[in-house]
């Protein structure tokens, strides 16, 4: 072992086996996408049919709010530029430096958040499964557009997005999800003040951004961040149920 492995072994919390351990666990979640991802591109008729069953809800319920959020976001240059940065970088670049900073600064807490977001994310392939759905970008007679091929260089209908991408993955919000997670946690963990706003509003950004850039409906939102909730209990109920014990004490 050279001089500088063994000085990077030494930084690993647990050891290399440990580390590599966790690269791993993501790499099978990848794969676990793919496949999804081919189940749901050969139920293309029931994706359309579901993204229509979401729109005609919201417009029942007088909540079809996604396409003004498009308007004020493709009227400003600096907020398409924005949202796309957002919408690229949040669900793998933020979720993967969020996890290695808990791994490498708290450790103690890395294992919580890896459980609660793997737990969740492979619930929301079983939702992609059971309810593939095409996102609003679908629909322009509805009101949507789609943003980033209109105002943005990558887009997900073509070249190498379109075949590592799962096109009709708009239920549940995986980005929604997630930001959740990492913000709640991020949040807690940091100590000053200002990260700690800056981590709470991060979700509530990256669910503008899902919307107003014609990926996902505010249903898809409320679902990830429902099923964020309900893993994130589960995996936390010990000390949920410990602060529980003590405020009734």
């Amino acid at each position: 072992m050279t001089s500088y492995a063994a000085s990077v072994s030494r930084r690993l919390p647990r050891g290399w086996a440990h580390f590599l351990l966790q690269i791993a666990i993501w790499l099978g979640f990848y794969v676990a996408y793919q496949v999804v991802r081919g189940h749901a591109d050969q139920n293309v008729t029931k994706a359309f049919t579901d993204g229509r069953w979401i729109i005609s809800t919201e417009q029942r319920l007088h909540t079809l709010v996604e396409p003004h959020f498009q308007h004020i976001v493709e009227g400003s240059g600096v907020l398409i530029r924005l949202t796309s940065l957002t919408y690229w970088l949040s669900e793998f670049a933020v979720v993967g430096l969020a996890l290695g900073w808990v791994y490498f600064r708290r450790h103690d807490r890395f294992a919580s958040m890896r459980n609660t977001l793997v737990a969740a994310n492979l619930l929301g392939l079983i939702g992609y499964m059971l309810v593939p759905t095409a996102p609003p970008r679908f629909f322009p007679a509805s009101g949507f557009t789609d943003t980033f091929a209109a105002h943005s260089h990558f887009t997900q209908s073509s070249g190498f997005l379109f075949n590592v991408t799962n096109q009709y993955a708009a239920m549940p919000s995986l980005h929604s999800m997630d930001a959740i997670i990492v913000g709640v946690t991020m949040a807690y963990l940091c100590r000053n003040r200002v990260t700690k706003v800056a981590w709470l509003l991060w979700a509530p950004w990256v669910w503008f951004t899902v919307m107003s850039t014609g990926n996902h409906y505010w249903l898809d939102v409320a679902v990830g961040v429902l099923l964020a909730g309900i893993v994130g209990a589960v995996v936390h109920r010990r000390w949920l149920i410990a602060r529980f014990r003590t405020r009734t004490v």
